[in-house]
C-alpha cells in the first residue's frame, strides 16, 4: 500500500506540471495584457510600461514561469488586482464558508442516495420503482435556477422557515441557519442523478451469480443486499464520488452567488468579471491538485472496501 501511494504521488508530478504549464501559457498569451487591464482605459503608455516592470512581464518567459512555480509552492500569489487583498488571505477567509456548504451537500447526497438506491433496486420492476424513476427523471429536467427561485420564494419569503441571505462569524449559526436552505436545494438537485446511477450499480450486482448462490444457500435478502451487494457496488460508487466531488466544489460557486454567501466561489466569479488573474490562477491550480488527490484517495479506498483489489 505504501509503495503504491508513493508511486502515485510521483506520478502526480508530471500531471500537475502539465496543468501548471497550460495555465501559465493560457493566461500569458490568451488572457489579455495584465498591464493594460490594471492600467485601465486612461493609462498612458509610460504607465502601462511601469506596470509591466512591476509585475515582471518584461522578464524572459522562463523567469516568469519560475516565479509562477514559486508562487504555487509557497502559496504566495501576491495581491488581488481588484481589491489589493492578499490572495492567501482570500483563501483563508473565504474557504471556510465554501466548506460549510460543500461538505454537508456531499455527505447528504451520498448518505441519502446509497440506501434509497439500494431500496429501489430491491423492489425493481414494481410500481414504487417506476414511480421513483419518473420522479427522478422530472427532477433531472428542471434547472437548478428553478429550484433556487422556487425554494427562496416558498421557504424563505412565503413560509419564512429559512433566511434567503445572510452570514455570520459563527460556524454553528451559519450551518444551522443560513446554510440550511442552499444545502437542501443542492441536495434535492443532486440526489436524482445519484439515485438513478447508484440504482444501476446495485442492479448490476443483484444480477450476478454470487447473489443467486447466496439465495440458494438460504441467506436472507437483507443480508445479501447489505453484506454482498452493497460491498461490491461501493467500488463504482467511490469512483463516482471522486468524479463528482470537484463538481460539487464548483457547483457551490453558484449557490454562493444566489444566496450571497461570502465564500471562495463567489470570489472567483467576481475575479472572472474583474479579470483578476492572480485569484483565478490560484483557484485553477489548487482545484487541479485537489482533483488529483481525490483520485488517489479513491484508489486507496478501493482496497479498504474490498481487500481483494490489488493496487499496482
Amino acid at each position: 500500500m505504501t509503495a503504491y501511494v508513493v508511486r502515485r504521488l510521483w506520478q502526480m508530478i508530471p500531471t500537475l506540471a502539465g496543468v501548471i504549464l497550460l495555465v501559465f501559457f493560457l493566461f500569458k498569451y490568451f488572457g489579455g495584457d495584465p498591464a493594460e487591464i490594471l492600467g485601465g482605459l486612461l493609462a498612458t503608455p509610460e504607465q502601462i510600461e511601469a506596470i509591466r516592470d512591476q509585475l515582471g512581464l518584461n522578464l524572459p518567459v522562463w523567469e516568469q514561469l519560475w516565479i509562477f512555480v514559486r508562487q504555487i509552492v509557497s502559496f504566495d500569489w501576491g495581491r488581488s488586482w481588484a481589491t489589493s487583498e492578499a490572495v492567501s488571505s482570500i483563501f483563508a477567509t473565504r474557504l471556510p464558508a465554501t466548506l460549510t456548504v460543500m461538505i454537508p451537500i456531499l455527505l447528504l447526497e451520498v448518505a441519502l442516495a446509497i440506501p434509497l438506491a439500494l431500496g429501489v433496486a430491491h423492489v425493481r420492476g414494481t410500481l414504487t420503482d417506476r414511480g421513483i424513476m419518473v420522479l427522478t427523471t422530472v427532477a433531472l429536467s428542471i434547472s437548478f435556477l428553478v429550484y433556487v427561485i422556487v425554494g427562496q420564494w416558498l421557504f424563505g419569503f412565503t413560509l419564512g422557515w429559512f433566511p434567503v441571505q445572510g452570514w455570520s462569524d459563527s460556524f454553528l449559526v451559519n450551518l444551522t441557519r443560513y446554510a440550511v436552505l442552499p444545502i437542501l436545494l443542492a441536495v434535492a438537485v443532486g440526489l436524482a442523478p445519484q439515485l438513478r446511477l447508484y440504482r444501476s450499480f446495485f442492479l448490476d450486482e443483484i444480477g450476478q451469480d454470487y447473489v443467486r448462490t447466496a439465495r440458494a444457500k438460504g441467506l436472507t435478502e437483507r443480508r445479501i443486499l447489505l453484506k454482498h451487494v452493497l460491498r461490491n457496488a461501493l467500488i463504482p460508487i467511490l469512483t463516482n464520488v471522486a468524479v463528482v466531488l470537484p463538481g460539487v466544489f464548483v457547483g457551490s460557486f453558484l449557490i454562493e452567488v444566489f444566496f450571497s454567501i461570502p465564500g471562495l466561489g463567489r470570489e472567483v466569479l467576481l475575479a472572472v468579471n474583474r479579470s483578476d488573474y492572480p485569484v483565478i490562477q490560484a483557484v485553477t491550480i489548487y482545484l487541479a491538485a485537489l482533483t488529483v488527490l481525490i483520485n488517489l484517495v479513491a484508489d486507496v479506498l478501493y482496497k479498504v472496501v474490498d481487500p481483494r483489489v490489488v493496487l499496482k
